[in-house]
């Protein structure tokens, strides 16, 4: 009998595999109800006494390749902004976190081509997992008259939380993301104890109000939570044929 119920769990678990691997990605895009337009206005907050200052316009010394945690982060920084070099991958900075206030600001090129999903993306991982996409992604896109599935523009929890608004501004002009991350705890066994909770003003509008996650970010397939501990911040180089966004202003205080 046991053999029986070992078999059946066994072969449960390699035919949820099985679906998240044979999955389509449009199966977890939603688009409607479309979220409305409001006028948001850029937050250029310092940081506080007592923040760490992610990228100061000069210094990339707290970053690394996400992709080889050796290796330095290698993406361009002039005229105190850092831009995305797709060709070096993602990176992550070089200390973890737990729970934590984040505060940064990006910018869509003016000019900028492409449409959807393929016009400025980019995302913030709120806790990076590892190499490449894995992490919580809140979504970085060219919000400006871009429509693309409602839980992957900008403002965003990628698929899995639409934004309440969309305060978003033109390409060429600085947005601001000003986040409180609750970060998830876990039971001995592995188990879920707190879900990962973040609140997220963008330009100054709340669009994520202490929303509970269901897991870190999947392309295809829904979310699932495995165990982890502290981790890392993660800026995505995405590898659409658009220009390359920027950042500035990047801090992060951690929460006792």
């Amino acid at each position: 009998m046991k053999f029986l119920f070992l078999t059946a769990a066994l072969l449960g678990l390699s035919m949820t595999v099985h679906a998240q691997q044979t999955g389509k990605p449009e199966d977890t895009e939603v688009w409607k109800p479309v979220p409305k337009t409001v006028r948001g206005k850029l937050k250029t907050t310092p940081p506080p006494a007592g923040a760490l200052v992610l990228f100061d316009g000069k210094s990339l010394s707290e970053w690394v390749s996400a992709d080889d945690r050796t290796q330095p982060a290698q993406w361009t920084v002039a005229d105190g902004v850092l831009t995305v070099d797709k060709s070096k991958g993602n990176i992550e900075t070089q200390r973890t976190f737990g729970s934590y206030r984040l505060h940064l600001e990006w910018r869509v090129p003016a000019g900028i081509t492409g449409e959807g999903q393929v016009r400025g993306n980019s995302g913030v991982f709120l806790a990076s997992l590892g190499k490449g996409d894995l992490g919580y992604e809140l979504q970085i896109l060219d919000p400006h008259q871009n429509p693309t599935y409602v839980n992957g523009m900008a403002g965003s929890i990628y698929k899995q939380r639409i934004p309440l608004a969309n305060p978003g501004r033109k390409p060429g002009e600085w947005q601001s993301y000003d986040v409180l991350w609750l970060a998830p705890t876990f039971k001995p066994d592995g188990t879920v104890l707190t879900p990962a909770r973040v609140t997220v003003k963008f330009n100054g509008v709340a669009v994520q109000k202490n929303v509970a996650l269901a897991g870190p970010t999947r392309y295809i397939g829904p979310p699932q939570y495995e165990p982890h501990g502290a981790a890392p911040i993660k800026l995505q180089a995405h590898g659409d044929p658009s220009a390359p966004i920027s950042f500035r202003n990047i801090w992060v205080q951690e929460l006792k």
